[in-house]
C-alpha cells in the first residue's frame, strides 16, 4: 500500500460510519493485502535472523574449540 493510501485510511477512521460501503471494501482490501505482505515479511525475516544466529554460533564454537585446544 502506498503511503498516501495509508494516510487516507488513517484520516478516514473517524468518519467510517459515514463512508459508503464501496469505500469500506476498498479500505479492507488494501489493509488485508498489506497485512498479509507484512506478516510474510516478518516470518521471512525471523527465519533469516534465526539462521544468522545459528551460523554465528556454529562459527563461534569452532573458533572457541581451536583457541581452547592450543
Amino acid at each position: 500500500m502506498k503511503n498516501e493510501e495509508f494516510q487516507n485510511i488513517l484520516e478516514e477512521q473517524k468518519n467510517l460510519k459515514d463512508l459508503p460501503n464501496t469505500k469500506l471494501v476498498e479500505f479492507m482490501d488494501l489493509l488485508s493485502s498489506d497485512f498479509e505482505l507484512t506478516k510474510q515479511s516478518i516470518i521471512t525475516s525471523t527465519i533469516y535472523l534465526d539462521k544468522i544466529e545459528e551460523l554465528y554460533n556454529n562459527t563461534l564454537n569452532v573458533y572457541q574449540d581451536r583457541n581452547n585446544g592450543r
